[in-house]
């Protein structure tokens, strides 16, 4: 499983593509990871799925919500090392798990070829129905259905094999946001609790109370370290890893 600590000790290095429905979803769900990765050596990428049209509280950004969040977005990726931001550009709150956007995700993931690809979980979390936007769940459903099977399969959507964007085979699947029941492993982020919030802090037009999140923020991440039995005054995040084509994986089943 890739850890950051483990790829630290390896050679080779890995790379991640991260979805998220929303600017900001990445930076709440999971930049502590991304910010150990990123320091361990991995090449992390973004998806934005969502323009995030419909979010904010100010109504004087209407006409500027669009590039106002895709620029925040930007710095927010930076903070945590991460250089490249996919925007696929579709409505806030019309997402759906369609074959077009199935499509431009497997077009993504054929093009990075990512070790580890990064989504929002699929499932509804009913202890938490916020973290269960409609959107979220496309994401995670349109990015899942995407890895597997579509990514390795080079006869669906055969307009990307022709194009030269071949069939591969995802290592890692990594969903975010996950139901209690669903969460499988935890990653401390304790050395990289700053940098998540300073992530989350250039996302201004979004959240006006800052210090409420950030005390909301470092509670989530004490309360997750806590569940996973980590020591006494750490941070993490928590994930469902699927193996999607590890070692053991045997196609077809």
């Amino acid at each position: 499983m890739p850890d950051p600590a483990r790829i630290a000790a390896r050679d080779e290095a890995l790379t991640v593509l991260a979805f998220g429905a929303h600017p900001d979803d990445l930076d709440f769900g999971a930049a502590g990871t991304i910010a150990a990765w990123v320091a361990a050596g991995a090449d992390v990428h973004y998806a934005i799925m969502t323009d995030g049209d419909a979010g904010g509280f100010d109504p004087s950004h209407r006409g500027e919500i669009v590039a106002m969040r895709r620029d925040e977005q930007r710095a927010a990726a930076a903070r945590v090392g991460v250089r490249e931001v996919h925007f696929l550009g579709y409505r806030d709150g019309y997402l759906e798990p369609s074959h077009e956007v199935r499509r431009e995700v497997v077009r993504l993931i054929r093009r990075v070829r990512p070790g580890v690809v990064l989504a929002m979980h699929p499932e509804r979390n009913w202890t938490s129905l916020q973290m269960s936007h409609p959107d979220h769940l496309a994401c995670g459903e349109a990015v899942t259905r995407a890895v597997y099977p579509a990514a390795e399969n080079p006869y669906a959507y055969p307009e990307l094999e022709d194009s030269g964007l071949e069939a591969y085979r995802v290592p890692w699947l990594w969903l975010y946001g996950a139901p209690e029941e669903r969460i499988n492993h935890a990653v401390d982020v304790t050395s990289h609790v700053e940098a998540k919030l300073e992530a989350i802090r250039v996302h201004l037009s979004q959240h006006p109370d800052i210090a409420a999140t950030e005390r909301y923020v470092r509670t989530r991440l004490e309360t997750t370290a806590a569940a996973a039995g980590l020591a006494a005054g750490t941070s993490a995040e928590a994930f469902h890893v699927v193996a999607v084509n590890a070692r053991e994986t045997i196609a077809g089943f």
